[in-house]
């Protein structure tokens, strides 16, 4: 059973950004794994030379890593003010 948000999805939410933050990785982790693991195994079945398959997955590694680093040491997902709620000025 998949897991269910306890209130009205907002992206205003800090626990929702952080969750769906980490849906999106989640989902870019498996893209490569998928895709890289493909490309080597058909470049290991068929014995051929891609040069390119290397640079490919490094690549696409550091922008893996990139994406980490973003999610789990950068982001700041403290609450986001609404256009709808009032401020200190009004």
């Amino acid at each position: 059973m998949p897991p269910r948000w306890p209130r009205k999805p907002d992206r205003n939410d800090p626990d929702y950004r952080r969750l769906d933050d980490r849906m999106n990785f989640a989902v870019h982790v498996a893209l490569f794994a998928a895709f890289n693991s493909g490309i080597w195994f058909f470049r290991t079945l068929y014995h051929t030379n891609w040069s390119w398959a290397a640079w490919v997955t490094g690549t696409w590694a550091l922008i893996l890593l990139a994406h980490a680093i973003y999610i789990f040491a950068i982001a700041n997902y403290s609450l986001v003010p609404s256009k709808d709620s009032p401020t200190k000025s009004s």
